[in-house]
């Protein structure tokens, strides 16, 4: 659940996360615009009537463009308060108009022009000296990046705002803090997520009437618990915020927790409470009229259905949700074609009754009938239009989703995935497997703030992504300040371990010339281990999917880490018969590992001159 920007100040924007394959999708409560499109008709009413004050008019046109629902009627009324706030030389609602415009083209999908007008706000907000302000747009802009998938300027942005908002705001502070945790849940980082969620639900439990807040954080909470797996920790703070949402009376975000309250039963084969859940969702919607969650909540009930293998249920279920959901989207069109069939009839009529009267009555029917037949031309050129645009938007969703599809499994994986519903586990012959760990990191974290925190890991991580990519291999995951690795899968690649060692040189010289570069970063220490050897790969999980490796291969790999030094490369024996002609290695001796006994270990000091000769071999071949 996000805590947005819009507005003069910041409201609660009305979405809340339902995990599909790791992507989160935000769900607009139309509740809330309608209740906005009430004020702005009034708004409208009063600007209509002419009945103000000069000194109303400003304040006036802020109201309605500010409460709009329509982003095209948003951008007419921004626009007329640009005119004015020129007119009369106001610098606050130069700022506001800027705000507003980028919230109307955001909701467009306008996001470069969107950002554009963000941009406006800031320079202002800069020459006021206005750090409240800039906060605020700070914080719209990491909006406007989160939508197009930057992840560095989300975090950048979020960043600035939370240190501008930290001493000045302590609500705002809060709220930047929970969209910045936010943004991590959606990348699938529980642990980034929590370090700011637990900071912001303190301040926020500390606001007796902002309750609100505080339950959406421990939502939050528990989305972030049910990611990492811990579902009785997540179950408890999902039930403290619905038991809070129920006393506030805000019913709509309680069915979508609901909802999720049913997943967890049913990662638990319990189907008793997971169709409890989702029944109980289902009533509540219909209680109160929510059409959306309606149709959502048949879905899910399809869904469970199908899973306990009552298929004529749940194809009863998904027929109430297609249904629903039609009657929904097109009872408009529905009403404006009962309308033209009436009017239509009307027409018939009169035609009829002219064909009695004289020659010159046909002729203005006739006229008549071109007329429509232009109006139909339009309606459907306009139509095809509209079908042009609605089929570019799908396109534009798909490869979305094809790309974070990409960015949670290899290639090939997720290939097979989509085409088959299911990835079967693979047994590898040979891979290599390195992890990296920062040394200290548990005691840094307790001192720091947890942004500067989260930021520099970001920071490394990225880095370390970029480094990996350029050599074939494969990201597994992160855990913590730990960061796991694979060469030499899903498919075989030649000289795996010669890639893991280099790329392991890399990642050492990034992290020493950070520490005297980036002196806005926390500075780390870090050590590597790698292992060559025998492992099986797969997806786990049916509905958040992840890549993951095992075997005693991955295992030996850990402790070669556990086992290294600062600054160095531990690998184990099998490495080391892999690249002893490439790489100088020092022998260490056999060293006692826990629950594997003892093992041959061996530092990598550099390149030796036949690695050297081929690397500079390659590189004369690629120019």
């Amino acid at each position: 659940m996000a805590i947005m920007k819009h507005s003069p100040l910041y409201i609660l924007h009305s979405s809340f996360k339902v995990f599909c394959c790791l992507a989160m999708l935000f769900l607009i409560w139309p509740a809330s615009f309608s209740q906005n499109q009430k004020v702005a008709d009034s708004l409208i009413e009063y600007y209509e009537s002419g009945e103000y004050s000069p000194e109303e008019l400003l304040q006036l046109l802020s109201g309605i463009a500010s409460n709009i629902p329509d982003p095209d009627q948003s951008l007419v009324y921004s626009d007329l308060l640009l005119e004015q706030a020129i007119a009369a030389d106001s610098g606050q609602y130069l700022h506001t108009v800027y705000l507003h415009r980028g919230n109307a083209l955001e909701t467009k999908g306008d996001l470069s022009m969107a950002l554009e007008s963000y941009f406006k706000g800031v320079d202002i907000a800069n020459a006021s000296g206005n750090k409240n302000d800039l906060g605020r747009f700070y914080t719209a802009i990491a909006g406007v990046y989160a939508g197009m998938g930057n992840r560095p300027n989300v975090i950048q942005y979020y960043s600035n705002a939370i240190a501008l908002l930290k001493d000045i705001d302590t609500l705002s502070y809060a709220i930047t803090m929970e969209n910045l945790g936010d943004a991590y849940l959606e990348w699938g980082q529980p642990d980034s997520a929590l370090l700011l969620f637990n900071q912001s639900g303190k301040i926020f439990k500390e606001i007796s009437d902002k309750r609100i807040y505080y339950a959406y954080n421990r939502g939050n909470i528990g989305l972030a618990l049910a990611q990492k797996g811990q579902d009785k920790q997540a179950e408890e703070n999902i039930s403290e915020a619905i038991a809070i949402l129920e006393d506030l009376g805000d019913y709509r975000p309680i069915t979508i927790y609901l909802w999720y309250m049913s997943d967890i039963y049913t990662n638990k084969n319990d189907w008793d409470a997971a169709f409890g859940y989702s029944l109980r969702s289902l009533d509540l919607a219909r209680q109160y009229g929510l059409k959306a969650e309606i149709s959502g909540a048949y879905l899910k009930l399809s869904e469970l259905y199908e899973q306990t293998g009552y298929a004529s249920a749940a194809l009863k279920y998904y027929r109430n949700y297609i249904a629903f959901k039609d009657s929904v989207q097109n009872i408009t069109a529905v009403q404006q074609m009962a309308n033209y069939e009436l009017a239509q009839k009307q027409r018939e009529n009169e035609l009829l009754d002219q064909k009695r009267r004289t020659q010159k009555i046909i002729t203005i029917a006739v006229g008549i009938a071109l007329f429509l037949i232009i109006l139909l031309a339009i309606g459907l050129l306009r139509r095809n239009i509209y079908i042009k645009r609605t089929k570019a938007i799908i396109e534009r969703e798909r490869d979305r989703s094809e790309t974070l599809l990409l960015n949670i499994l290899p290639e090939i994986t997720a290939n097979e995935l989509k085409e088959s519903g299911e990835v079967k586990a693979s047994k590898v012959d040979s891979a290599t497997v390195m992890f990296t760990d920062f040394k200290a990191f548990t005691a840094q974290a307790e001192e720091v703030d947890p942004e500067i925190l989260v930021y520099s890991l970001g920071y490394y991580f990225s880095a370390f992504d970029d480094i990996i990519e350029k050599y074939g291999l494969e990201k597994i995951k992160t855990i913590g300040d730990s960061y796991m690795c694979a060469g030499g899968l899903p498919f075989p690649i030649e000289n795996h371990a010669v890639k893991m060692v280099s790329a392991a040189f890399e990642i050492i010289d990034f992290v020493e010339k950070a520490k005297a570069n980036e002196t806005s970063l926390l500075s780390f220490e870090i050590r590597i281990g790698i292992n060559t050897g025998p492992l099986v790969a797969g997806v786990v999980g049916s509905k958040k999917f992840s890549y993951d490796i095992w075997g005693d291969t991955v295992n030996i790999a850990s402790r070669m880490e556990v086992s290294s030094e600062t600054g160095r490369i531990n690998i184990s024996e099998q490495t080391y018969l892999l690249v002893k002609d490439t790489f100088d290695c020092e022998y260490r001796g056999k060293k006692e590992v826990k629950n594997r006994g003892v093992i041959k270990m061996y530092f990598v000091n550099g390149y030796t001159r036949a690695g050297i000769s081929a690397i500079l071999k390659s590189k004369s071949l690629d120019g």
